[in-house]
């Protein structure tokens, strides 16, 4: 299971290798959309988020949790400047993708089947409220998930839906402790013993297995 950047186990979906870079977080103020980036990263094929600045560590504990319950692979990273983050990425031969409303409509254009041209190894930058004027031009591909205001999260899960074509739905986490049983009533989750093997029914149609953080329903 991938723990950072550098791990051998990488998380992906297809062909595709997916890191999510998250700017602009205010401590105290973004603590629960800088999580919902994280959990909609992991959950949508990313095989790790990394944010940029001064982040609480209850963030990073509380995705990390996700992961040792719910399976990976996924890392989570904090580092101070997002420059040298994107250049070495670029260094390595990966893709920018900088998603913001004023980019090329991922509907109204082909730039998709261009970012899905260039490469397999793709970061997908999110910001906040105000992104620095020269991530536009680092980016390769600044990408609009409609031209209307929207919410960083959602614009992160359609883009990623539409970059793996909903394959990342069906994905299987590895080491995974526990898992959701789709049914058309009620919830039902299952403890998958020792990460692997055979699976114990734990909840049958009562409520659904608190595993700590980002867990609707």
């Amino acid at each position: 299971m991938a723990e950072s950047r550098s791990g051998e186990a990488l998380g992906r979906v297809g062909s595709f290798e997916v890191v999510v870079l998250r700017l602009g977080h205010r401590p105290g103020r973004d603590k629960r959309i800088s999580t919902h980036v994280g959990l909609v990263a992991r959950a949508f094929g990313a095989r790790g988020v990394i944010f940029v600045g001064e982040v609480e560590p209850s963030i990073v504990e509380s995705l990390n949790k996700v992961t040792r319950v719910w399976g990976g692979p996924f890392f989570v990273e904090v580092v101070p400047s997002y420059r040298s983050v994107i250049a070495e990425w670029k260094r390595s031969g990966g893709v920018v993708v900088h998603l913001t409303m004023y980019g090329e409509s991922i509907e109204g254009s082909d730039v998709l089947e261009r970012i899905r041209g260039k490469g397999k190894r793709i970061m997908v930058v999110v910001g906040a409220e105000k992104v620095p004027a020269d991530v536009y031009e680092l980016a390769d591909f600044n990408v609009a998930i409609g031209n209307q205001p929207h919410s960083e999260v959602a614009a992160l899960a359609v883009f990623l839906d539409r970059l793996f074509g909903g394959r990342e739905l069906v994905r299987e986490f590895e080491g995974a402790k526990l898992k959701v049983i789709p049914s058309p009533r009620g919830k039902r989750v299952i403890k998958v013993e020792g990460g692997e093997g055979r699976q114990v029914d734990k909840a049958g149609r009562g409520g659904l297995v608190s595993a700590g953080g980002g867990c609707n329903g």
